[in-house]
Protein backbone atom coordinates (compact mmCIF):
# COMPACT_ATOMS: atom_id res chain seq x y z
CA UNK A 1 0.00 0.00 0.00
CA UNK A 2 1.32 3.29 -0.80
CA UNK A 3 0.93 6.79 1.84
CA UNK A 4 -1.19 9.20 1.30
CA UNK A 5 -0.12 12.90 2.57
CA UNK A 6 -3.24 14.26 0.26
CA UNK A 7 -5.81 14.98 2.90
CA UNK A 8 -8.61 14.69 0.68
CA UNK A 9 -9.04 13.97 -3.19
CA UNK A 10 -11.22 13.62 -5.89
CA UNK A 11 -10.84 11.36 -8.92
CA UNK A 12 -12.94 11.96 -11.87
CA UNK A 13 -13.75 9.19 -14.56
CA UNK A 14 -13.29 7.25 -10.95
CA UNK A 15 -15.17 3.72 -11.91
CA UNK A 16 -12.40 2.88 -15.40
CA UNK A 17 -10.30 0.24 -14.28
CA UNK A 18 -7.47 2.91 -13.67
CA UNK A 19 -9.60 4.28 -11.24
CA UNK A 20 -10.81 1.50 -9.27
CA UNK A 21 -6.80 0.07 -9.38
CA UNK A 22 -6.08 3.14 -7.12
CA UNK A 23 -8.20 2.42 -4.45
CA UNK A 24 -7.28 -0.06 -3.86
CA UNK A 25 -3.37 0.24 -4.01
CA UNK A 26 -3.07 3.85 -1.82
CA UNK A 27 -3.14 3.48 1.67
CA UNK A 28 -6.29 5.25 3.15
CA UNK A 29 -8.91 4.91 0.47
CA UNK A 30 -11.13 7.12 2.81
CA UNK A 31 -9.44 9.90 1.60
CA UNK A 32 -11.05 9.26 -1.50
CA UNK A 33 -14.05 10.93 -3.14
CA UNK A 34 -14.81 9.10 -6.05
CA UNK A 35 -16.65 11.13 -8.91
CA UNK A 36 -19.06 9.08 -11.70
CA UNK A 37 -21.39 10.06 -14.28
CA UNK A 38 -24.13 7.19 -13.62
CA UNK A 39 -25.91 4.60 -11.58
CA UNK A 40 -24.35 2.02 -13.35
CA UNK A 41 -20.71 3.48 -12.62
CA UNK A 42 -21.49 3.51 -9.14
CA UNK A 43 -22.28 0.12 -8.53
CA UNK A 44 -18.65 -0.84 -9.98
CA UNK A 45 -17.29 1.37 -7.11
CA UNK A 46 -19.38 -0.18 -4.94
CA UNK A 47 -18.23 -3.89 -6.00
CA UNK A 48 -14.63 -2.80 -4.78
CA UNK A 49 -13.67 -4.45 -1.31
CA UNK A 50 -15.23 -2.64 0.88
CA UNK A 51 -11.61 -2.00 3.11
CA UNK A 52 -11.03 -0.43 -0.68
CA UNK A 53 -14.05 1.23 -1.46
CA UNK A 54 -14.31 5.41 -0.95
CA UNK A 55 -17.01 8.04 -0.67
CA UNK A 56 -19.09 8.18 -4.43
CA UNK A 57 -20.65 10.86 -5.69
CA UNK A 58 -22.52 11.59 -9.42
CA UNK A 59 -21.33 14.37 -11.40
CA UNK A 60 -21.54 16.11 -14.80
CA UNK A 61 -18.08 16.84 -16.19
CA UNK A 62 -19.52 19.24 -18.24
CA UNK A 63 -21.46 21.15 -15.33
CA UNK A 64 -19.30 23.62 -13.09
CA UNK A 65 -21.58 23.46 -9.62
CA UNK A 66 -21.71 20.04 -9.86
CA UNK A 67 -17.88 19.81 -10.54
CA UNK A 68 -17.63 22.60 -7.87
CA UNK A 69 -20.02 20.18 -4.69
CA UNK A 70 -17.74 17.05 -5.40
CA UNK A 71 -14.67 18.86 -5.44
CA UNK A 72 -16.04 20.43 -1.90
CA UNK A 73 -13.30 20.09 0.76
CA UNK A 74 -10.22 18.55 -1.79
CA UNK A 75 -6.95 19.53 -1.90
CA UNK A 76 -6.59 17.84 -5.39
CA UNK A 77 -7.98 16.38 -8.05
CA UNK A 78 -7.40 13.59 -10.71
CA UNK A 79 -9.00 13.99 -13.38
CA UNK A 80 -8.93 10.29 -15.37
CA UNK A 81 -11.86 11.39 -17.65
CA UNK A 82 -11.03 10.90 -21.84
CA UNK A 83 -11.67 8.26 -24.52
CA UNK A 84 -9.25 7.49 -27.87
CA UNK A 85 -12.88 6.62 -29.82
CA UNK A 86 -15.70 8.94 -30.23
CA UNK A 87 -19.02 7.41 -29.99
CA UNK A 88 -22.77 8.69 -30.61
CA UNK A 89 -22.99 9.37 -27.25
CA UNK A 90 -19.63 10.85 -26.51
CA UNK A 91 -17.56 13.47 -28.30
CA UNK A 92 -13.78 14.07 -27.88
CA UNK A 93 -14.96 18.08 -27.40
CA UNK A 94 -16.79 17.11 -24.64
CA UNK A 95 -15.06 14.39 -22.76
CA UNK A 96 -11.75 16.59 -22.91
CA UNK A 97 -12.06 20.11 -23.82
CA UNK A 98 -15.30 20.92 -22.30
CA UNK A 99 -14.97 18.52 -18.85
CA UNK A 100 -11.48 20.32 -18.37
CA UNK A 101 -13.18 23.89 -19.03
CA UNK A 102 -15.44 23.34 -16.44
CA UNK A 103 -12.84 21.18 -14.14
CA UNK A 104 -10.73 24.29 -13.85
CA UNK A 105 -13.24 26.67 -12.72
CA UNK A 106 -14.63 24.22 -10.14
CA UNK A 107 -11.26 23.57 -9.04
CA UNK A 108 -10.67 27.54 -8.51
CA UNK A 109 -14.27 27.69 -6.92
CA UNK A 110 -13.54 25.14 -4.58
CA UNK A 111 -9.99 26.13 -3.99
CA UNK A 112 -8.51 23.27 -4.33
CA UNK A 113 -4.54 23.24 -4.71
CA UNK A 114 -3.85 20.65 -7.23
CA UNK A 115 -5.31 19.28 -10.47
CA UNK A 116 -3.44 16.15 -12.10
CA UNK A 117 -4.79 15.51 -15.17
CA UNK A 118 -3.87 11.92 -17.56
CA UNK A 119 -3.35 13.05 -21.21
CA UNK A 120 -1.51 10.60 -23.63
CA UNK A 121 2.07 10.49 -25.19
CA UNK A 122 1.43 12.33 -28.52
CA UNK A 123 -0.57 14.83 -27.36
CA UNK A 124 -0.79 18.72 -28.97
CA UNK A 125 -3.00 20.96 -29.95
CA UNK A 126 -0.83 21.48 -33.38
CA UNK A 127 -2.01 17.38 -34.16
CA UNK A 128 -3.22 16.60 -37.68
CA UNK A 129 -5.20 13.61 -35.21
CA UNK A 130 -8.33 14.64 -34.16
CA UNK A 131 -7.99 12.60 -31.09
CA UNK A 132 -4.53 13.81 -30.12
CA UNK A 133 -5.63 17.74 -31.06
CA UNK A 134 -8.57 17.52 -28.25
CA UNK A 135 -6.12 15.70 -25.81
CA UNK A 136 -3.78 19.09 -26.30
CA UNK A 137 -6.09 21.48 -26.14
CA UNK A 138 -7.68 19.80 -23.12
CA UNK A 139 -4.09 20.35 -21.31
CA UNK A 140 -3.78 24.18 -21.94
CA UNK A 141 -7.11 24.70 -20.67
CA UNK A 142 -5.81 23.44 -17.35
CA UNK A 143 -2.19 24.99 -17.93
CA UNK A 144 -3.98 28.15 -18.13
CA UNK A 145 -5.92 27.87 -15.60
CA UNK A 146 -5.36 29.00 -11.92
CA UNK A 147 -5.22 26.11 -10.38
CA UNK A 148 -1.79 24.16 -10.40
CA UNK A 149 -1.74 21.51 -12.73
CA UNK A 150 0.42 18.04 -13.77
CA UNK A 151 0.03 16.89 -16.80
CA UNK A 152 0.76 13.25 -16.84
CA UNK A 153 0.85 12.13 -20.34
CA UNK A 154 1.38 7.69 -20.68
CA UNK A 155 1.16 5.28 -23.34
CA UNK A 156 -0.73 1.83 -23.40
CA UNK A 157 -1.16 0.77 -19.89
CA UNK A 158 -1.22 -2.72 -18.76
CA UNK A 159 -3.42 -3.32 -15.87
CA UNK A 160 -6.05 -5.90 -14.50
CA UNK A 161 -9.30 -5.10 -16.83
CA UNK A 162 -7.46 -3.12 -19.61
CA UNK A 163 -8.27 -3.99 -23.03
CA UNK A 164 -4.56 -3.73 -23.99
CA UNK A 165 -3.53 -6.23 -21.42
CA UNK A 166 -6.18 -8.44 -22.50
CA UNK A 167 -5.17 -8.17 -26.38
CA UNK A 168 -1.67 -8.99 -25.49
CA UNK A 169 -2.35 -11.82 -23.61
CA UNK A 170 -4.62 -13.58 -26.53
CA UNK A 171 -2.03 -12.29 -29.08
CA UNK A 172 0.24 -14.15 -27.17
CA UNK A 173 -1.31 -17.03 -27.38
CA UNK A 174 -1.69 -17.13 -31.07
CA UNK A 175 0.21 -19.00 -33.59
CA UNK A 176 0.13 -16.44 -36.48
CA UNK A 177 -1.21 -12.92 -36.40
CA UNK A 178 -1.90 -9.79 -38.95
CA UNK A 179 -0.76 -6.56 -37.47
CA UNK A 180 -1.02 -3.30 -39.07
CA UNK A 181 2.44 -1.91 -41.05
CA UNK A 182 3.68 -6.14 -39.46
CA UNK A 183 3.89 -4.37 -36.57
CA UNK A 184 6.65 -1.90 -36.78
CA UNK A 185 5.05 0.71 -34.39
CA UNK A 186 6.95 1.36 -31.29
CA UNK A 187 5.27 1.11 -28.23
CA UNK A 188 6.53 1.33 -24.63
CA UNK A 189 3.48 0.01 -22.12
CA UNK A 190 4.01 0.77 -18.53
CA UNK A 191 2.48 -1.11 -15.44
CA UNK A 192 -0.58 0.12 -13.96
CA UNK A 193 0.86 0.39 -10.57
CA UNK A 194 3.40 2.74 -11.75
CA UNK A 195 0.91 5.07 -13.31
CA UNK A 196 -0.84 4.97 -9.65
CA UNK A 197 2.48 5.75 -7.74
CA UNK A 198 3.35 8.56 -10.09
CA UNK A 199 -0.57 9.85 -10.01
CA UNK A 200 -0.19 9.61 -6.06
CA UNK A 201 3.33 11.51 -5.86
CA UNK A 202 2.14 14.26 -8.36
CA UNK A 203 -0.96 14.83 -5.89
CA UNK A 204 1.44 15.82 -3.03
CA UNK A 205 3.57 17.86 -4.88
CA UNK A 206 4.00 21.34 -3.18
CA UNK A 207 4.51 23.24 -6.83
CA UNK A 208 2.72 26.23 -7.20
CA UNK A 209 3.36 26.15 -11.48
CA UNK A 210 1.82 23.79 -13.85
CA UNK A 211 3.60 21.83 -16.34
CA UNK A 212 3.83 18.50 -18.46
CA UNK A 213 5.44 15.11 -17.55
CA UNK A 214 5.58 12.20 -19.76
CA UNK A 215 5.95 8.85 -18.39
CA UNK A 216 5.99 5.06 -19.96
CA UNK A 217 7.25 1.79 -19.29
CA UNK A 218 11.31 1.28 -19.42
CA UNK A 219 11.16 -0.23 -22.70
CA UNK A 220 10.34 0.44 -26.36
CA UNK A 221 10.42 -1.77 -28.58
CA UNK A 222 7.70 -2.73 -32.05
CA UNK A 223 4.69 -3.74 -31.25
CA UNK A 224 5.92 -7.70 -32.84
CA UNK A 225 8.83 -7.76 -30.65
CA UNK A 226 6.69 -6.98 -27.81
CA UNK A 227 4.18 -9.53 -28.91
CA UNK A 228 7.01 -12.03 -29.08
CA UNK A 229 7.65 -10.90 -25.45
CA UNK A 230 4.11 -11.44 -24.26
CA UNK A 231 4.31 -14.90 -26.28
CA UNK A 232 7.62 -15.96 -23.76
CA UNK A 233 6.39 -14.82 -21.04
CA UNK A 234 3.23 -17.80 -21.22
CA UNK A 235 6.04 -20.00 -22.44
CA UNK A 236 4.74 -19.82 -26.12
CA UNK A 237 6.53 -19.57 -29.47
CA UNK A 238 6.52 -16.14 -31.06
CA UNK A 239 3.48 -16.43 -33.49
CA UNK A 240 4.39 -15.99 -37.23
CA UNK A 241 3.18 -11.80 -38.31
CA UNK A 242 1.28 -10.88 -41.24
CA UNK A 243 1.08 -6.99 -42.80
CA UNK A 244 -2.09 -5.03 -43.05
CA UNK A 245 -1.04 -2.07 -45.31
CA UNK A 246 -1.48 0.78 -43.54
CA UNK A 247 -3.17 2.46 -46.19
CA UNK A 248 -5.70 -0.78 -46.28
CA UNK A 249 -6.35 -0.11 -42.08
CA UNK A 250 -6.76 3.34 -42.97
CA UNK A 251 -9.71 3.11 -45.69
CA UNK A 252 -11.11 0.85 -43.50
CA UNK A 253 -11.29 2.41 -40.37
CA UNK A 254 -12.72 5.31 -42.41
CA UNK A 255 -15.59 3.21 -43.85
CA UNK A 256 -16.25 1.98 -40.31
CA UNK A 257 -16.46 5.01 -38.70
CA UNK A 258 -19.07 6.12 -41.82
CA UNK A 259 -21.46 3.26 -41.80
CA UNK A 260 -21.67 1.84 -38.51
CA UNK A 261 -23.13 3.40 -35.13
CA UNK A 262 -20.02 1.96 -32.92
CA UNK A 263 -17.29 1.01 -35.53
CA UNK A 264 -14.42 -1.33 -33.93
CA UNK A 265 -11.81 1.49 -34.85
CA UNK A 266 -12.23 4.89 -35.93
CA UNK A 267 -9.03 6.79 -38.07
CA UNK A 268 -8.15 8.73 -35.03
CA UNK A 269 -8.09 5.96 -32.96
CA UNK A 270 -6.16 3.80 -35.63
CA UNK A 271 -3.56 7.44 -35.71
CA UNK A 272 -3.64 7.04 -32.01
CA UNK A 273 -2.55 3.29 -31.55
CA UNK A 274 0.01 3.57 -34.36
CA UNK A 275 1.75 6.60 -32.68
CA UNK A 276 5.70 5.56 -31.99
CA UNK A 277 5.97 5.61 -28.21
CA UNK A 278 10.02 6.75 -27.57
CA UNK A 279 9.98 8.26 -24.22
CA UNK A 280 12.79 9.10 -22.04
CA UNK A 281 11.42 8.80 -18.67
CA UNK A 282 14.60 9.73 -16.12
CA UNK A 283 13.32 13.07 -15.16
CA UNK A 284 10.11 12.40 -14.58
CA UNK A 285 10.89 9.34 -12.54
CA UNK A 286 13.49 11.20 -10.54
CA UNK A 287 11.21 14.14 -9.75
CA UNK A 288 8.32 11.56 -8.88
CA UNK A 289 10.74 9.27 -7.08
CA UNK A 290 9.05 5.78 -8.84
CA UNK A 291 10.82 2.77 -10.09
CA UNK A 292 9.37 1.36 -13.35
CA UNK A 293 8.79 -2.20 -13.31
CA UNK A 294 10.03 -4.17 -15.91
CA UNK A 295 8.05 -5.24 -18.74
CA UNK A 296 8.76 -8.95 -17.73
CA UNK A 297 7.16 -8.56 -14.87
CA UNK A 298 4.44 -6.09 -15.50
CA UNK A 299 3.72 -9.02 -18.22
CA UNK A 300 3.87 -12.41 -15.51
CA UNK A 301 1.88 -10.42 -13.30
CA UNK A 302 -1.19 -9.94 -15.55
CA UNK A 303 -1.34 -12.61 -17.64
CA UNK A 304 -1.33 -14.77 -14.47
CA UNK A 305 -4.30 -13.08 -12.90
CA UNK A 306 -5.83 -13.53 -16.52
CA UNK A 307 -4.83 -17.56 -16.69
CA UNK A 308 -6.61 -17.87 -12.94
CA UNK A 309 -9.88 -16.55 -14.36
CA UNK A 310 -12.55 -18.76 -15.30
Amino acid sequence: MLPSAVMRVLVTGANGSLGRALFEQIEQPARFRAGVRSERAAEQIAALPEAARPETVRVDYTDTPSLTAAASGCDAIVHLVGIIKESSNTRYAEAHEESCTHLARAASDAGVKRIVYLSIVGSDPASRNTCLASRGRAERILLEGTTPTTILRVPMVLGHGDPATLALFRQGQAKQLRLVDGGRTLQQPIDARDVIRAIDAATREDRVESDTLELAGPESLPHKDLIARAAAVLGNPPPAIGSIPLIAAKLFAGIAQRVLSDPPVTGPMLGVLQHDDDVITTATCDRLQITLTPLDKTLGHYFAALQESP
